[in-house]
């Protein structure tokens, strides 16, 4: 029987499965809309598809490094008690194993990798009916150092609310596996861990965010009655202030609050009779941004004594 867009969407819409799964199910059950609901809930992907709308706000950001190359990850689930338990972490690891073998582009990509002998989707949808929580792989970086002159050091912070990545190089090898060399990495990922810069320095802040600060700072000057004359240098100022804090290298040192990053590389690479540049870094906390639901017990008491 031939299976046709509309069959694929009654399933879709009655299940809630994805796409390519009830495309699947039908074509194995003959076009039979309720054997493939069986199937679909048998596989747990009925079930599964239900529960990737819900928000997924806890879990784990991760590191790996392995030779020249490195990846961090924020794989997220519903609770803190699945977070913490050995089968959700392993799925961590599994997750992140995989990206540094394959390196996809994006988490789209990553959805569509050959794992355990089928989708590293369908994999993760099994999970996802075994713990009975949405889980999602939020987001991914992979760094690479290009030559024995680069490195890069992972950092875990809380464990597992925060992780870095800071990738770095020296003028020579010799410097770079150095134990001093490999202190300072520490420090700046401890460093960025601490302040979350936004940027290594600031060309790297786009024109577009600085005019729109230098408007910002200039609005707020003029609504406190500041000369015209003088607002310029009072926004100067402020901008000054803005870089210290969204740039890594003029951040105030976090071991010594009187040298900024910068003078701290400087020193250290002097001791080393070297140059050192920053040249990236990651950061990811776990449940940045996302809008996580607040549950008010009183009100849900209130509500099912009144029922």
């Amino acid at each position: 029987m031939a299976i046709t867009a509309e069959m694929v969407k009654e399933l879709r819409e009655r299940t809630g499965a994805g796409m390519m799964d009830c495309k699947k199910a039908l074509t194995e059950t003959g076009g039979d809309i309720d054997k493939a609901i069986e199937l679909l809930r048998e596989k747990g992907l009925a079930a599964a598809a239900k529960k990737t709308g819900r928000i997924a706000a806890e879990g784990l950001v991760d590191t790996l490094v392995e030779g020249n190359a490195a990846v961090i990850a924020e794989i997220n689930c519903e609770t803190d008690f699945v977070a913490n338990t050995d089968g959700f972490k392993e799925l961590v690891s599994e997750t992140i194993a995989l990206i540094m073998k394959e390196k996809p582009a994006d988490t789209a990509a990553l959805m569509q990798l050959a794992y355990d002998g089928a989708t590293f989707e369908e994999y993760l949808k099994s999970k996802i009916a075994n713990t009975g929580e949405n889980i999602t792989v939020r987001r991914f970086r992979v760094l690479e150092a290009a030559s024995e002159n680069e490195n890069i050091t992972s950092y875990i912070h809380l464990n597992g609310k925060i992780g870095v990545l800071v990738h770095a190089k020296a003028d020579s090898a010799d410097a770079v596996k150095s134990e001093t060399f490999t202190e300072l990495m520490k420090d700046l990922a401890l460093q960025i861990a601490a302040a979350n810069p936004q940027v290594v320095n600031r060309n790297q802040v786009s024109a577009e965010k600085l005019e729109e600060e230098r408007k910002i700072y200039r609005a707020q000057a003029l609504q406190e009655g500041k000369p015209e004359k003088i607002v310029d240098k009072i926004v100067d100022g402020r901008m000054s202030k803005y870089y210290s804090e969204v740039c890594l290298l003029e951040q105030e040192f976090i071991r010594e609050d009187k040298m900024t990053v910068d003078a701290y590389i400087k020193q250290v690479a002097k001791s080393l009779g070297t140059n050192i540049e920053v040249l990236d870094f990651v950061r990811f906390e776990r449940g940045e941004g996302i809008e996580k639901k607040v549950d008010d017990l009183a009100a849900e008491v209130a509500k099912m004594t009144n029922q």
